[in-house]
C-alpha cells in the first residue's frame, strides 16, 4: 500500500474521530464526513468500501494503540498490583486524549450500525478482562498472592471500575475526565483486594 494511500486512509479516519467527537449523539453520513475531509464520497469509497469498515479502522487502532503499550506494561512493571493500575491508567488515558473514538467504546456512536462493529468492541473488553485475569492468577505464583474474591470476580470489579469512568466521560460531554480522582480512588479499591495465597502458607 503506497504511503499516500496510508496518509488518504489515516486523514479519513482522524476526521471521524473528529466528528464523533465535534457532534455527540449525531449520525454521521459519508457526505458529511466527505465534506469534511475534503474530497468526494467516491473518492471516500476508494480507500473504505463502507462506513462501518472505516468504524473497524478507528476499533483497530485503539487495539493496536492499547495492547501494544499494555506489553511494555508487562515487562516493565513486576507487581500484579502495579501492573493493573497502569493497565487501567493507560485505557482511562487513551479515552481521555480521544473522546470522539471513546464513544466507540461505549457504543454510543454505533447505534444502527452493524453487529460486527458491537462484537468487536466486546472482544476488545474481554481482551482486557481476560489479561487482567492473567495477571492476578500469575501473583499467586510469582507473589503468593491471590485475590480476596473469585478470580473472574475480582477482575471484572477492576474493568467495571475504569468502564464506569469512561461512560461517564462520554455521558457528560466529556467534561468529567475519566482520569480525575484516579490516584486517589485506586488505593481504596485495591485495599485488602489480596490476601496471601496457600503457596504462601506452605513456604
Amino acid at each position: 500500500m503506497s504511503s499516500e494511500k496510508i496518509n488518504r486512509r489515516q486523514q479519513i479516519l482522524q476526521a471521524l474521530a473528529h466528528m464523533l467527537e465535534a457532534s455527540p449523539g449525531a449520525r454521521i453520513t459519508t457526505a458529511a464526513l466527505a465534506k469534511e475531509v475534503g474530497f468526494s464520497e467516491a473518492a471516500l469509497y476508494r480507500h473504505f468500501p463502507s462506513k462501518s469498515k472505516m468504524f473497524e479502522g478507528l476499533i483497530e487502532f485503539i487495539e493496536e494503540t492499547i495492547f501494544s503499550r499494555i506489553k511494555i506494561i508487562m515487562q516493565d512493571e513486576p507487581t500484579a498490583l502495579a501492573r493493573c493500575q497502569k493497565i487501567l491508567h493507560l485505557v482511562l488515558a487513551f479515552c481521555e486524549r480521544n473522546p470522539g473514538i471513546t464513544r466507540l467504546l461505549t457504543g454510543d456512536a454505533l447505534t444502527g450500525e452493524t453487529e460486527r462493529l458491537h462484537s468487536r468492541i466486546l472482544q476488545l473488553f474481554d481482551r482486557l478482562e481476560t489479561q487482567l485475569k492473567q495477571i492476578l492468577r500469575e501473583a499467586e505464583l510469582r507473589e503468593q498472592l491471590r485475590p480476596a474474591i473469585p478470580l473472574t470476580a475480582a477482575a471484572n470489579l477492576l474493568l467495571a471500575s475504569a468502564e464506569g469512568r469512561i461512560v461517564q466521560y462520554v455521558r457528560s460531554g466529556f467534561k468529567r475526565r475519566p482520569t480525575e480522582f484516579w490516584a486517589e480512588q485506586w488505593p481504596v479499591l485495591v485495599a485488602g483486594f489480596f490476601r496471601e495465597s496457600a503457596l504462601a502458607a506452605q513456604g
